[in-house]
Formats: structure tokens, C-alpha cells, sequence
């Protein structure tokens, strides 16, 4: 009779990846829905189906499994939007599909802004050990990679000349806003801001908003480039 063997179950250590991931998607809807004061460790452990042993053994405290959340939905974004910035397209085309990819990441991610509207909170407070590591290893290379398309948009006449300094944060507020605000918003309008058909009609207004705050068209750039006629 041939020994079989044993496959490890999803709580164990048998399989580290899976299981990490697990911890990460379970904690992402815990610190989402209560921060991290009022988040239990115990409800994590039981919503990823591994032991509480098992969360510590990659995780040493909630603290420390909070930062990996942070990471881990940072530096998916920003792998999602660092796509269509760093393409060959042309400014207008790669500003829309930067905001179109965001906006399609955070679609697909509701929990996301309730999230970093938390964190932002507590590092307005000065009680965030994380803030430093996000910015550097996730914001700033968005940042400058956004500035950097809106600067040669503007020295190409194809973008008004907007300072990248506010015009990154408004694009950032059109996205995220209205997520963060989904349940206001459902009292307002009265229907349901995240039904398919409206989180569709939200990412065209979003885009056609972009377009018209920034777009220059042929008529305007000869309006006021009067120094081409006389060339």
C-alpha cells in the first residue's frame, strides 16, 4: 500500500503565499470597517481561515499587519497606474488611461478609500509609523510620473497650464471621492452610487471632467499662441 501524501491546508505553513494573501484580504475589510484601534486580530485570523498562531508567525503585531495591508494596496495601485503612464502614448491618450485605470482599480476595490481615509486621519494626528514608507515607495514615484506627463502636455499645447502641484490631488479627489462618499451619495440621489451603471456613468463624467479642465483644442491653442501667425 502506497504512503500518501498529506496536502497542507490553506492555515498552515505549507502553503506561505496563499495564506499570507488570505491574512492581507481578511485585514484589508477589518481595518476598513473599524481602523486599527478598534480591529481584532481574532476576526482577521477567523475571515482568512487560519489560526491566530498562524497570523503572528507573519505578522508579529497588528501594527505590523496593518503596514502590510498598506503596502500591499499602495503598491497595487501603484503597479496598476504606472502602466499607462510609462507607455508611448500620446499626452492626451495617457492622461485618460492613467485616470481610467485608476478610477477602474478603485471600482473594483470599494473597501480601498474607507481604508487610507482612515490612515490619513491618524497621520494627521502624528500616529502613523507608516506615512514615510507609503509616500516615498508609492506616492512620490506616481507623483512625479503624473507631473511629468501634465509638463509635457503643457510644452507639447496640448494641456492648459495647470500646476501639477494641485492638479494631481483634484484628480485624485474626482476618483476617490466619490467612493469615499458612496453612502451620502445613495441618500442624495437615491439609488445605489456602486450599481454597475452608475460607477459607469461616474467614470465617463470623471474622464469628460478631466477633459475639459485640461484638454486645450486647435482653436483655443491658436487663440493664444498669437505668435505662430506671425512666423
Amino acid at each position: 500500500m502506497k504512503a500518501t501524501l498529506s496536502k497542507p491546508r490553506l492555515g498552515s505553513r505549507g502553503k506561505p503565499e496563499e495564506s499570507r494573501s488570505a491574512i492581507l484580504r481578511a485585514a484589508v475589510q477589518e481595518f476598513a470597517e473599524h481602523g486599527i484601534a478598534g480591529a481584532r486580530t481574532d476576526a482577521i485570523a477567523r475571515a482568512a481561515h487560519v489560526n491566530k498562531a498562524l497570523l503572528y508567525y507573519y505578522f508579529k503585531d497588528k501594527e505590523t499587519l496593518y503596514g502590510a495591508v498598506l503596502d500591499d494596496v499602495f503598491s497595487r495601485l501603484k503597479n496598476v497606474v504606472l502602466q499607462p503612464l510609462q507607455s508611448e502614448m500620446p499626452p492626451r491618450r495617457k492622461v485618460l488611461a492613467y485616470v481610467g485605470a485608476y478610477f477602474d482599480f478603485i471600482a473594483g476595490n470599494p473597501l480601498y478609500p474607507k481604508l487610507v481615509q482612515r490612515e490619513m486621519m491618524r497621520a494627521g494626528r502624528g500616529r502613523s509609523p507608516h506615512l514615510k514608507h507609503i509616500v516615498e515607495e508609492h506616492f512620490r514615484p506616481i507623483y512625479r510620473e503624473v507631473s511629468l506627463l501634465l509638463n509635457q502636455g503643457i510644452a507639447a499645447g496640448e494641456f492648459r497650464p495647470v500646476d501639477p502641484t494641485h492638479f494631481v490631488p483634484s484628480i485624485v479627489a474626482l476618483v476617490v471621492f466619490y467612493f469615499s462618499t458612496a453612502p451620502v451619495m445613495q441618500m442624495l440621489a437615491q439609488f445605489d452610487p456602486l450599481a454597475p451603471e452608475r460607477i459607469a456613468e461616474r467614470r465617463a463624467s470623471v474622464l469628460d471632467f478631466i477633459s475639459a479642465a485640461l484638454f486645450r483644442n486647435s482653436g483655443s491653442r491658436r487663440k493664444e499662441n498669437p505668435s505662430e501667425h506671425s512666423q
